[in-house]
């Protein structure tokens, strides 16, 4: 735990009251022109964090329209040196949602692998690492153990694109955000019988009507990409990260 206490102390203090809110631009947008703009509408909307790909030049510049700390995904654990230099705050290992429409499956010893490089290569430096939903739960839990015991600092779990919601309006968020509110539990559960009391982010599929849900389903903040990064009005960008916030809001006044 000794590492998190490098982040910021707004997202420290958001994390620990658990209603940490991180905005993923997506770990293969290069364009800086989208990631501009969904930094900005970050910084507008009250997020804790930002979640880029893993390029320099992209953290400086979402660090700068922002004003926010700067996490960096990539599965390539040797890009993530030259982004902390850059001002990267934390550095993420996944998630892995952009590999799945190619085939491109992470198995428990592949992710253990990679944490085990990044942690050499960046022993001080904050690590999330996102726990593949491929797996089936179980063993989710298991490597989420794992993965802590190997230097994470902080786990995420996914799933939005396993899920097939077939209903409309909030039942239908409620669907999309299943597999990735399971994984939220079972892992921060199994975290808690291992004492290892590490913070767990809730990612993929999730909306404002599902991250109260994350919350109480025991993570300590959520990632949401595609209800942001996939519109290219600012003004809705904006909109929708203070609907997340106040959402979070909420959950953390109704679990008082």
């Amino acid at each position: 735990m000794s590492r998190l206490a490098q982040l910021p102390a707004s997202l420290r203090t958001a994390l620990v009251e658990r209603r940490a809110l991180k905005v993923i631009a997506g770990l293969t947008n290069f364009d800086a022109a989208s990631v501009e703009r969904i930094s900005r509408a970050a910084g507008m909307g009250g997020a804790d964090l930002i979640d880029v790909a893993c390029d320099p030049a992209l953290v400086q510049l979402a660090a700068e329209v922002s004003g926010l700390p700067i996490c960096v995904s990539a599965v390539d654990p040797e890009l993530f040196p030259a982004a902390v230099a850059a001002g990267a705050a934390m550095v993420e290992i996944g998630n892995y949602d952009a590999f799945y429409p190619l085939g491109r499956i992470f198995d428990a010893a592949e992710v253990l692998a990679i944490t085990r490089r990044t942690r050499e290569l960046l022993p001080e430096v904050v690590l999330s690492v996102t726990v593949p939903h491929v797996l089936p739960l179980d063993q989710q839990e298991q490597l989420a153990v794992d993965l802590v015991a190997a230097g994470a600092d902080i786990i995420q779990t996914e799933g939005g694109t396993s899920a097939k919601p077939f209903s409309a309006g909030s039942l239908g968020l409620i669907e999309k955000a299943a597999p990735t509110l399971a994984a939220a539990h079972s892992i921060s559960r199994s975290l808690l019988a291992a004492e290892q009391g590490v913070p767990v982010l809730c990612a993929s599929g999730l909306s404002s009507v599902t991250v109260p849900m994350a919350i109480a389903a025991g993570a300590a903040g959520v990632g949401v990409g595609s209800a942001v990064n996939k519109l290219n009005d600012q003004l809705a960008m904006v909109a929708v990260v203070r609907g997340l916030r106040e959402a979070l809001g909420t959950a953390v006044s109704a679990a008082v």
